[in-house]
């Protein structure tokens, strides 16, 4: 199971693959930065590149009662992180190439293991562990609300889910041992 730290352990991820996977070579020599942004970085956002918005995380429903991982423990809370890859460029045609080559960039490689998940923050998830990057979905209505509040003006971006990311509790529950023996009091009602 992950620790708390999971969220931002994967959003570096994400731009760390990007950023690993970038031969400048495949667009005329340009260099390309890769970067986690939060919304007030999209005011004054990088030359050229792609950021990693993260923008919503949420209980993943579908996998919500699963047992407790660790004997002892709460079950862990699976989480979804919805994150936006914006590209940034001088000119329309250098960002589509560069969100074509990053979205290409992801599918070819969904999976992150965890010895790639915790290269930023060691120890965030377990030897075994790994989160699958799918594309996400916004409607048309869902993009204008969202860059209605980010300050810039509507960029090229494409949403992107990683998933099931389960969050290890630290609370214990007490265990006790199995009950032997039934003792039962009844009291008289009150006349």
């Amino acid at each position: 199971m992950a620790s708390f730290q999971a969220i931002g352990s994967v959003a570096e991820a994400v731009a760390r693959l990007l950023a690993q996977s970038w031969q400048p070579s495949l667009l005329n020599g340009i260099e390309l930065q890769f970067e986690v942004y939060q919304g007030k970085d999209f005011s004054e956002p990088m030359d050229a590149g792609i950021s990693v918005f993260v923008y919503q995380v949420g209980v993943n429903k579908v996998q919500r009662t699963l047992p407790p991982a660790t004997a002892g423990h709460r079950r862990p809370l699976p989480i979804d992180i919805s994150m936006l890859l914006t590209a940034w460029a001088r000119d329309a045609s250098a960002e589509h190439d560069i969100l074509g080559w990053a979205m290409r960039t992801i599918d070819d490689n969904p999976i992150l293991p965890a010895g790639f998940l915790n290269a930023a923050i060691p120890g965030v998830f377990g030897p075994q562990e790994t989160v699958e990057l799918v594309p996400g979905e916004l409607t048309n209505e869902e993009v204008f609300q969202l860059w209605q509040v980010l300050p810039n003006s509507l960029q090229l971006s494409a949403p992107y889910v990683a998933r099931v990311v389960r969050l290890e509790s630290a609370v214990t529950v007490p265990q006790g041992g199995p009950v032997l023996t039934r003792e039962l009091e009844f009291e008289a009602a009150p006349a």
